[in-house]
């Protein structure tokens, strides 16, 4: 099984749009018109960026990032 990776949604106004942020590796994000849609962008973007760090023989780190839990 592939690792799975954390990933920060936001809205960004300056550009109108939601982007996917991926905290564990460095460049890896994506952006959509929905949470949905960046969410599905960033998967891509999490697979080619693994591919491409493969491909380098480039180091890939382990998921660490974790949202914090907002309490109830």
């Amino acid at each position: 099984m592939s690792p799975r990776y954390g990933i920060h949604l936001f809205w960004y106004d300056e550009d109108g749009c939601w982007i996917a942020d991926v905290p564990d590796l460095p460049g890896c994000s994506a952006h959509g018109s929905t949470p949905a849609e960046a969410a599905a962008q960033a998967q891509d973007a999490i697979a080619l960026w693994l591919e491409t760090a493969r491909d380098e023989h480039l180091s890939i780190p382990e998921p660490r990032y974790r949202p914090t839990s907002a309490a109830a």
